[in-house]
């Protein structure tokens, strides 16, 4: 699909990864932002997009956002927090995409761009492929994003619809909010200089992706991929551990802290400690990213601290 001369429907659009993609669209492209400013600020859409504010968990509005003349849905609105422990936060998920892919069929929009997570494959071997099995999530979080994943598919293959699943790594970059560890680290690191608390052992090791290759990416998958359902890994190669991430926000900061360690093997109830996404389909398809894990983390540490 041509992400030209289109009419697009960003949900999320005004949090952390869907203002970006905005940013990126808006120029070519006639672009509305459907978001109820929970997890994002109306001053980061774009000067050209057009915000609509409401709750996707309300039909009524989700049919106001999604008329017959939208040519794309990317649907990123979620509760966002990882670290929740809340079934609350499965059905809010799940109803969201629900309505949005229901109204999209009442009206015929057939294209459809959604924000899964790695967290979906739950403590599965390294480098995850697409195509392992079985899928056992551990968390709240990782379960409603299957959930959606499920709906995706049903809609695509049923429903005559173009689905495109991104199964994320950690993003990082400017507008990443507290809760991620590298604001967390800049925050606990301004108000106490001279100490940083890290959640777990400090072991737990991740991929970590910039936003700008992250958006890329997406958008590279959607131009390129046209079967009815298309699962793709974003991420990178490498992996960085939490104590790293720890020492290169230090280093920036010009902060020599002593690190202690709340213990354990993970940060949190559904943390998985160890994640490495496969992107050899990825890379298939002609997109490979630039910057490694930790020049993602560095980069990310400098933008946030820019704008702090």
């Amino acid at each position: 699909m041509n992400l030209t001369d289109r009419r697009i429907l960003v949900t999320g659009g005004a949090g952390f990864v869907g203002s970006h993609l905005a940013e990126r669209l808006v120029a070519d492209n006639d672009v509305v932002v459907a978001d109820d400013l929970t997890n994002g600020d109306a001053s980061w859409v774009p000067d050209d997009a057009t915000l609509v504010e409401g709750d996707l968990t309300d039909p009524e509005f989700v049919a106001e956002a999604i008329t017959g003349d939208v040519d794309v849905v990317f649907h990123f609105a979620a509760d966002k927090n990882a670290a929740a422990d809340d079934i609350q936060q499965y059905r809010t998920n799940n109803r969201m995409t629900e309505n949005v892919l229901e109204r999209m069929d009442e009206v015929g929009v057939d294209n459809f761009a959604f924000t899964s997570s790695s967290t979906v494959y739950g403590e599965a071997p390294r480098p995850t492929p697409e195509d392992y099995a079985p899928l056992e999530p551990i968390s709240i979080y990782g379960a409603s994003k299957l959930g959606e994943e499920g709906l995706a598919s049903v809609y695509a293959h049923s429903h005559d619809m173009t689905a495109w699943v991104f199964r994320f790594a950690n993003i990082v970059g400017p507008r990443l909010q507290l809760g991620a560890v590298i604001p967390d680290f800049v925050q606990k690191l301004k108000e106490d200089p001279d100490s940083l608390t890290i959640l777990g052992d400090g072991r737990q090791e991740k991929s970590y992706m910039h936003i700008d290759e992250c958006v890329d990416a997406m958008c590279h998958v959607v131009e390129s991929s046209d079967r009815p359902f298309n699962v793709y890994n974003l991420g990178t190669r490498t992996t960085t551990s939490v104590t790293a991430i720890a020492d290169i926000v230090s280093d920036e900061m010009g902060l020599d802290p002593d690190y202690e360690y709340t213990g354990g093997d993970r940060g949190w109830t559904g943390d998985v400690p160890r994640m490495r996404l496969s992107i050899e389909k990825l890379s298939a398809l002609g997109w490979r990213p630039e910057l490694s894990s930790d020049d993602a983390v560095r980069r990310a540490t400098r933008e946030l601290l820019a704008d702090w």
